[in-house]
């Protein structure tokens, strides 16, 4: 679906909800179904490995921390002024993750060419349901988003089901993969990506899990990795895989960091993280990373917004794994 095919009409309301969105009020429960039928037509042209022009921005984790995602705006330039791509992560943690991940697919139906939106392990059924979507989703009226019931089937879960459709990987330029976690030992070349099946939940092993869940280590080779799914990757298998797919870069998010972004394998590697003050009390700085026509880097950090209005909900100890 290009821009051009969309009907001015349609343009007109999703304009109103972008507005309603970026003031941090929720859709209605048919306008977010409305709006994931769209998206998902979008969504299912893309490739797993969509390919992604300069300039860009390259955002990691958001987290559901809305107010830091309107600081992340504020600072690197609205949509469509600014091409953005997204690493996934845009639930859970923070107080308002249906705002955040509505807003941002509300983005990619409004402006497809300008914004990516990759899928991270978080943007998953199972995880939702432990580490506060779920709860959110129950507390906005939204219940049918995720219940599993054969009875809710029939209706469907909108933003689950996107989920689905969210591509797994990007390719700025040909020289800079973008991914939420890391790499795998099933994956050599960026085709065997490309032919993934990637429309299912999230599995427990196996490739496509590892893409979401892997993280760079200090020590060689492949390693067993903490979480509990995918794997830790040493600087030899990440020089190997861009050798192999002529890469530069390997853009990743996924893991805390506190300056904001976090450069590794003597910088073939670098981490990504757009969640200042994560789960507000982690102190660590954000980052996003401009890359401009000339393909050259420059990272902007920022601190959290101002806190406006969030409840006093006590959360659980964050897991930094996850």
């Amino acid at each position: 679906m290009s821009l051009d095919s969309v009907p001015t009409n349609t343009h007109g309301n999703l304009d109103e909800e972008i507005s309603q969105l970026m003031q941090c009020k929720p859709l209605s429960e048919q306008e977010v179904r409305a709006l994931c039928e769209k998206a998902k037509e979008i969504l299912m042209d893309e490739s797993n490995v969509q390919p992604v022009k300069s300039p860009v921005t390259i955002c990691g984790d958001i987290h559901g921390q809305f107010h830091d995602l309107a600081e992340l705006f504020r600072i690197g330039g609205k949509c469509p002024d600014t091409n953005y791509l997204f690493m996934g992560d845009y639930v859970d943690r923070g107080y308002y993750s249906v705002e955040t991940v509505t807003l941002l697919v509300a983005l990619k139906v409004r402006y497809p060419q300008r914004i990516t939106i990759l899928r991270g392990n978080h943007e998953s059924r199972q995880i939702t349901q432990v580490y506060g979507f779920y709860d959110e989703c129950l507390r906005n009226s939204l219940i049918m988003f995720l219940v599993y019931s054969m009875a809710m089937l029939m209706f469907g879960r909108p933003l689950q089901i996107c989920f689905d459709y969210f591509p797994l990987t990007a390719l700025v330029e040909s020289e800079i993969f973008c991914l939420h976690g890391g790499l795998s030992p099933s994956i050599e070349t960026l085709d065997n990506i490309r032919n993934f099946d990637r429309v299912q939940e999230v599995p427990h092993e196996g490739p496509m899990c590892d893409l979401l869940w892997s993280d760079p280590d200090d020590r060689c080779g492949w390693g067993i990795s903490p979480r509990g799914a995918g794997y830790t990757f040493g600087q030899d298998i990440s020089e190997q895989f861009n050798h192999t797919n002529n890469l530069k870069l390997i853009a990743r998010a996924h893991q805390l960091v506190m300056e904001g972004y976090n450069w590794g394998h003597e910088q073939k590697v670098v981490t990504i993280f757009s969640a200042p003050n994560y789960c507000y009390r982690c102190g660590n700085m954000a980052s996003i990373l401009e890359v401009d026509d000339c393909k050259e880097h420059t990272f902007i950090q920022f601190e959290p917004a101002p806190r406006r209005g969030e409840p006093d909900v006590t959360r659980r100890t964050p897991d930094y794994f996850l």
